[in-house]
Order: C-alpha cells, then structure tokens, then sequence
C-alpha cells in the first residue's frame, strides 16, 4: 500500500488538511505527473519526489494525492510529462522543468530567465540533449509554497463604499515609497506602503487601486538603459507568473511567505481607515510569452488548453505581449473565478481593475460573446456580488468595447481622457463631446442598468504622461526604454506652452500650472468615478517618458519632498476631492434629466454656442437631493469653464431667494480654491483669463 493517500481532486492547488496536505493538479493531456517537495528554495536536489499513479491518483483529468505530515511552509513544484507536438497539437510537455502549480498560494526562489536552459526547451524541445541537466533547472526555478490561513482579521471588515462614492487612487506599491524621500524603513514594500496609509487619508482618496500585485519576475527584462547602462527591469507588474500569489518583490524580506502576512496586514490597515484596496488584475496572458518565452506554469502542465493557439506552435497575441490567455475555456474560466474569489475571501480585497479586459470577452475565434464569456460570469458570481469590477474595455489585438461590458462592470473611460485633454488644450470641436462627458457619458452607458458611476473617470494614469508631463511635452521621451522611442503611444494630446520640458519662463510655469488645476477640476465635477494617478496631486513628472514600465529608478519612484514644494496643488487637489464628497449633485444615482438638473448656458446667459470655434460652457447644476442619493439638499454650483486664450466675462444664473454666489475655485488664483465660508461673493457676473475655469456656490446671505 502506498504511504501517500488518493486526496481529493475537487481542492485544487495545496489544501492542508489533518494529518497532511491535499495536492491537486489539472492536466488533460499530460502522461505523467510528479510532485517535488523540497526544504529550501535554492535546492538542486528534492527532499521527495512522488510519481503520481494514474490509476489511483487521477480522476478524469485532475491529477491528485495526499501526502501526510506535510504543511504550512511546504516549497513543492511539479514534473510533467507529456506529448511534444507544437506543430500539430500545440502540446510542450517536458519533465525537465520544474513547474509551479497555478493554484499556489505562494511562490517563493529566484529567477534565472536569462539562463539557456531557461529558453532551450521551447526551442529544441529536450533540454537534455543540450547538456542543462535536472539538477539545474531546479535549483534556479521559484517554488510554489503551501500556505496554511491563519490570519486574524479581528472585527475589521471591508467598508463596502457605494462605487459612486469612490475616489480611486492608482499607485504602485514599490513606486510609492522607494525614493529615499519617502523616509521609509523598508523602502518599497506593503509595510513601508501601510506607513502611508495617513497621508492617503489626509488627501480623502476611498480606494487604493494598486498596479499588479500577482506574483511575477521583476528581472524579466533584459535589456539596459542606453543612457545610463543600467539594468531595466519588468517594474510595473504587467506579466504574471501567479494569480493566487501576492508578489515577493514587494514582502519586505522579499519572500513570497512574508508577502502572504504583509499584504493582508496592509489591507487591514486600509480597511481600519475606511480605505477600499482594488488590485489591477492581469488574466489577458501569462509571463511565459511567446514561443520563444520560459516554460514556468501553464505552458508545461497544458499548453494547448491553457493558451489561445495560431496552428498549433505560436501563440495568438491580443494581449501584444506573446500570447494570449484561453480566459472562456471551461477550465480557464474557472481558475479565474477562483483566483478572483481567494483574493475576496482570504484577503478582504474591494474589487478589481481587469487589464486588456476585452480579451476576456473573446471567445474560441477571437470574437466578442461578453454574454456568454467569463466577463458575464464575474458580473454574477455571488461571492464577488459586491466588488468593484472595472475593465479596461480594450485589447492590443483591435477590440475596442468601452461601453459594451455585460450588466454590472464599471469601465475606464478613455473617450473622457482624450476630450478633456483636447478641450484643455483649446482644440476646435470638443465643447459638445466634454459637456457630454461632464454629465456623466450617457452615450457611453446607456441601458436600464447603466449609471454614471459606471463611468471611471480620468486623465492620467501608469500608462502615458504624468499630469505634470501632460502640460509640459507634446513628444514622448522614451529613449531610456532601449526601443528607440518606438514604445508608448504617440497619441498623447498633450500641450508643452510653447516649451518642450523643463523651463524657468515663468510665464509658461503659470499656464502649466493653471492647466493642471484646469484638468483636475473637471476630473472631480464631472458626473462618474474619478481616478487621480498618484503624484499628480504634488506636480511628479516622469520627463516626458510615457511608458515607464521597465524603470526601477526616480522615473517611477515618487518623490515626496514635491508635496511641500507644491504644496498648493496639493491643497488644490484634495479641496477637489472634500468637494465631491460632500456635493451629492456631483455623485448622482442618475443622469440628468433636464432643465431642473443641470442648465448649459452661454457666457451671456442664454442658450449654448455648440459650434466648431466655441471654447467656452456655463454648467448650472442643481443641488437638490432628488436623483442624488443624498439625504438632504445641497448648494447649487455654477461650472465657468473658458478655454479660450482671451479672456471672457460670464454672467450668473439668478441666485436663489436668500442666496448669493460665491467664488470656490478658481485656477488663475493662488491657490485656487476658498473654502465657502470665506469665498468672496461674485456678483453677477465673473471675468475668466484665457484657459481658466471658475466654480461658484450658492450659498445663504447669513452665512455666519
């Protein structure tokens, strides 16, 4: 009889259980399966290596076993063997690599990608008959690790904020407290980004939306920095080797163990202040590339199910990165349920922002079926019911969906970034497109179950220019990236004022100012979700590279000596954010209606100039708790916005009886907001400087 038991081949990944630990694997076409365990991450030789019997240790197509006194803090992988037949069935099977299990809930060990035999298998097919042994393979591959919850949560829940209550806040963990200016102990790390967790407070943001925090291999890139020869690296996270598995890169021993504690340590410590914690998620495609990439996981237990295959040998690649997920592929979908759902349960995680999410939505032929994809089974899985879930409504393959994803699914507004930057910097045509995104983009998410705060709203973000650059470059910068300028989009629409980069012209330091407090402003007026990139808010700028996804430097370390030193944008923006918080008019339930919500008006008071030439909009918008959600009313604001360089004088809507206007913001002033109770009075009218945008408030004539 054999010492290891059948186990239990419904619990995928490593399940302790009494007396040991169940082990389960999905793998159809494989020939054999073996499970090694291991004491130490940088071992060569297993403690014990188990060969899976088929007879007893398979049921249909999970391969399983339980093995006893085996336990929290396990390292094991696997050795599957199998068909090697790229050319006709798409199949990879090598026992020389060692594999880690898609369902760990750890990964700890190095990697050595830049090593031959890290390639040759894809190439050759036998790494043996090159001359990379077993031995070596193991040694330089990361572990997969058994983890044992025991987390104590005590009486902290998640705060379950209503999405349209949300502000977001796009960070990254190692980017938000690298830079010695951070004063961070443990630089980079979920402990130093916990640290932060008072000054996210202070600036009133609800979720902390984190780039990917799913394992992955921080020295994927190879390539160096033409200007400085230094090393580049995979920084942002876009490249997944595990979903199940917080990132060691970010644990401040860099243990894939200590991650596990961390991280939920700092979700606890969001939770305890009220902060939401939504994770950018990458289920588009893998780390392990092309066919020219490493076999880590998903490629070595069953390439052909796994990955969506262009006859066999290469890989389709919508996701512009080598391959391509198989996301509606029965057993595919389910390891995304899954993971989503481990991040729910056993982290406390608000919700998610799907990366390429339209590729999810594809179906075996690359076409659109969002109803009959896992895109429609996220939207109605009962234990993600009440999750933020969040596309980003394209992919690098062509799909464009914005507004199409199934009931339920909040999307990144792109038509909002790209209207707003144009209106800003004074293009022709665009008054009609931004007051429709000011309202909430009703021709976007439209339908019964469409809402405003469907609508995630935003000018930057990790992908393109920093707010700073936005108003400072009309070209990218990215020759540090070693791809000759080539990478990052073109399509910035951005305006420098008249100088390409840095100046001393303290004329043009004023227009990029004012412009910054321009594009923030309409950001947190407008009807939907707002989403500020961190380090807008204190003036970080990235020198013009858009596309800093391979820069473990100050490109992407945030320096925080900016907030003193812009201490008045910083001020500016979070007045913005107590604005919207405290405004139901700008969190609606619902989109306008009419006249009674929301009036645009000319500069003169009447109608509306739609025209090709017209920059310039009033926006009366109503207080009232009617269709807001709130409890009670609010003021009634008046929006000036003037993107004209000459200036221009707006005259006001009558008060109502007893009231007055008073100026709230202003973004030629310094420091561009008054707080209502002293917010000098406006009169009847307001003269607005070129490019210049102006918010008034109602308020009682016996304000005291």
């Amino acid at each position: 009889m054999s010492f290891y038991g059948p186990g239990n081949p419904a619990l995928f990944g490593a399940t302790p259980a009494p007396g040991g630990c169940h082990f389960s694997l999905f793998s159809k076409n494989a020939t054999s399966v073996e499970l090694v365990l291991f004491d130490h991450a940088s071992d060569s030789v297993p403690r014990t290596r188990i060969e899976l019997d088929s007879t007893v240790n398979r049921t249909g197509d999970i391969w399983h076993v339980h093995v006893p006194h085996v336990g929290h803090g396990q390292l094991y992988g696997y050795l599957v063997d199998g068909p090697w037949q790229p050319e006709e069935e798409g199949h990879r099977f090598n026992c020389h690599k060692l594999l880690l299990d898609p369902y760990a809930k750890a990964v700890t060990g190095g990697y050595d990608w830049n090593r031959p035999e890290a390639y040759a298998y894809d190439w050759y097919g036998n790494e043996g008959d090159l001359g990379f042994s077993l031995l070596e393979n193991l040694a330089n591959a990361p572990k997969s690790v058994v983890i044992a919850d025991d987390f104590d949560w005590g009486r902290v829940r998640p705060p379950l904020r209503p999405l349209k209550d949300s502000v977001i806040y796009e960070a990254h963990v190692r980017a938000m407290t690298r830079d010695p200016s951070s004063q961070s102990s443990q630089p980079g790390s979920y402990k130093a980004l916990e640290a932060k967790i008072p000054y996210l407070k202070s600036l009133g943001i609800t979720a902390l939306e984190l780039l990917p925090i799913h394992e992955f291999n921080p020295s994927e890139n190879t390539k160096t920095n033409p200007e400085t020869g230094e090393p580049l690296a995979n920084f942002w996270g876009y490249s997944t080797v595990n979903f199940f598995s917080p990132a060691a890169w970010y644990a401040s021993d860099g243990d894939g163990r200590t991650a596990v504690r961390e991280f939920k340590e700092l979700v606890k410590a969001c939770h305890q202040e009220g902060i939401e914690v939504i994770l950018d998620v990458v289920y588009n495609h893998s780390a392990e590339g092309n066919e020219y990439g490493p076999t880590v996981s998903f490629r070595g237990l069953d390439n052909a199910v796994y990955y969506m295959l262009d006859r066999g040998r290469h890989y389709l690649n919508y996701s512009g990165c080598g391959n391509t997920l198989n996301c509606n592929h029965p057993v595919v979908r389910r390891l995304i349920i899954d993971s989503l759902r481990h991040w729910v349960m056993e982290y406390h995680v608000d919700g998610f922002r799907f990366d390429l999410a339209a590729i999810l939505g594809r179906g075996p032929s690359g076409e659109w079926i969002p109803n009959y994809s896992v895109l429609n089974d996220i939207a109605n899985d009962p234990l993600l019911a009440r999750t933020k879930i969040i596309a980003e409504g394209w992919d690098a393959g062509g799909l464009f969906k914005v507004g199409d994803f199934p009931t339920g699914w909040a999307e990144w507004n792109s038509h909002f970034r790209d209207d707003v930057r144009s209106f800003v910097k004074s293009d022709e045509g665009t008054l009609p497109r931004v007051a429709t995104r000011l309202a909430g983009s009703s021709d976007l998410f439209h339908g019964a179950s469409r809402k405003p705060w469907h609508s995630i709203n935003f000018i930057t973000a990790h992908d393109g220019f920093t707010l700073l650059d936005l108003v400072s470059y009309n070209q990218k910068h990215n020759w540090a990236n070693a791809e000759d300028n080539r990478d990052g989009n073109p399509h910035n629409l951005s305006w420098n004022g008249g100088i390409e980069g840095v100046t001393r012209d303290p004329l043009i330091q004023t227009l990029r100012r004012r412009q910054m407090k321009n594009l923030l402003a309409l950001l947190f007026v407008s009807q939907g979700t707002p989403m500020l990139h961190a380090g807008d808010e204190f003036g970080f700028s990235k020198l013009g590279n858009n596309n800093t996804y391979c820069h473990d430097n100050r490109l992407n370390w945030l320096d925080w000596n900016l907030v003193e030193k812009n201490s008045d944008l910083w001020e500016f923006t979070r007045f913005l954010v107590q604005l919207r918080r405290t405004h139901p008019g700008l969190r609606r339930d619902t989109f306008f209606k009419g006249d009674q919500d929301i009036r645009w008006l000319s500069p003169e008071g009447g109608g509306p100039d739609w025209s090709t030439y017209s920059r310039s909009l009033g926006v009366w918008i109503s207080g009232k708790c009617r269709d807001t959600g709130a409890d009670k009313d609010s003021a009634n604001l008046f929006l000036a916005v003037h993107f004209h360089w000459q200036p221009r004088t707006f005259q006001l809507p009558p008060a109502s009886e007893g009231h007055h206007w008073v100026r709230i913001v202003d973004t030629e002033a310094e420091p561009g907001y008054f707080e209502p109770v002293s917010a000098p009075p406006c009169g009847s009218a307001v003269t607005l400087c070129g490019r210049n945008l102006v918010i008034a408030m109602e308020i009682p004539y016996n304000r005291e």
